[in-house]
């Protein structure tokens, strides 16, 4: 429903974010070697992953305890705010402009 009228709002950053890309080493081990992936599953791959291996602190539900796969992706860090997860992958998706 909400991608839907993204959709039809702002076409192009929707597109941004469902396009493939080639991904860079580093995020292909993390993706289980595929080479390509669009900006929108990686990070829900990010985030099953955050969930499954319960990296969540039990104290506080908003910061990240990363494992050193997931430090591959988040610039080595060893905890992360959940508002600053979408920056942090975002930053491995370069803005392609297209002519």
């Amino acid at each position: 429903m909400v991608l839907r009228r993204a959709a039809v709002e702002s076409p192009k950053k929707v597109a941004a974010l469902v396009d493939l890309v080639n991904l860079p080493t580093a995020l292909r081990e993390f993706a289980g070697g595929r080479s390509q992936m669009s900006h929108l599953s990686f990070f829900l791959g990010v985030w099953s992953h955050i969930k499954n291996n319960n990296l969540q602190d039990p104290t506080n539900r908003n910061i990240v305890n990363c494992d050193n796969k997931l430090k591959t992706v988040l610039l080595g860090r060893s905890k992360v705010e959940l508002s600053e997860l979408p920056m942090l992958v975002k930053l491995h998706f370069p803005k392609v402009f297209k002519s």
